[in-house]
């Protein structure tokens, strides 16, 4: 991360505390750091949140295309909750949430959070307008896919694999079976994760105090 960025997040904190966090007039400042985030590839929760609070507090200043970009940018943080506090601290009016951008991104959000990865993946190539400027969002959206498949599956066929990450040149999957040390086998089988390497034993120690076996053995006489 550059060290221009650095000092931006500096100041932005900075800014962010005391009375100024509610000043519509530091909007500016916060929407061009929204921006530096998306094309940098970084990522402020806090200042983001800050801006839709402001909008919710001033309508006046409400601007899509910057609601837009946190929405995004909360997306490639899953499976953290940042998407649900950003959804929660904008978008306060039907109007705002019926703005075209806005809506299609509401969308892809409850796809990935139901975990619809396909169909994300068929609605996205249909609105790539919207990640335009958002760097890295495709493969921050992967790492989350396969956040998921590591916790729900022991093995995965590499077709369904290749599916769910929105490969269809099959080009994506082998880099990231190598990230996370998944392999294969020759009939395409995928192997997640080896159940028995993660059985251990466990000593299970009772303990009963004296008072509990006194008042047994007096009910049994």
């Amino acid at each position: 991360m550059s060290s221009s960025f650095d000092q931006m997040r500096a100041n932005v904190g900075k800014l962010l505390r005391g009375i100024d966090r509610y000043n519509p007039e530091n909007l500016p400042t916060l929407e061009r750091y929204v921006e530096t985030q998306a094309k940098e590839n970084a990522y402020d929760l806090e200042a983001n949140l800050a801006v839709l609070k402001l909008y919710q507090f001033n309508p006046a200043y409400f601007q899509v295309t910057v609601t837009s970009q946190i929405l995004l940018k909360a997306l490639t943080n899953l499976p953290h909750t940042d998407f649900t506090l950003c959804k929660s601290s904008s978008l306060t009016t039907v109007s705002q949430q019926e703005e075209r951008p806005i809506r299609q991104i509401l969308y892809l959000g409850n796809l990935l959070e139901t975990c619809h990865f396909q169909s994300f993946w068929t609605s996205l190539e249909e609105n790539r307008e919207l990640i335009d400027g958002i760097t890295g969002f495709e493969d921050s959206v992967r790492k989350f896919i396969c956040h998921v498949v590591g916790i729900t599956y022991q093995t995965i066929e590499h077709r369904l694999l290749a599916e769910m990450l929105g490969d269809p040149l099959d080009t994506q999957v082998k880099v990231w079976m190598n990230k996370y040390g998944w392999t294969e086998d020759e009939e395409g089988q995928i192997f997640i994760f080896n159940q028995e390497e993660s059985v251990k034993p466990k000593n299970i120690v009772e303990k009963i105090d004296f008072e509990s076996v006194s008042s047994i053995m007096a009910t049994s006489q």
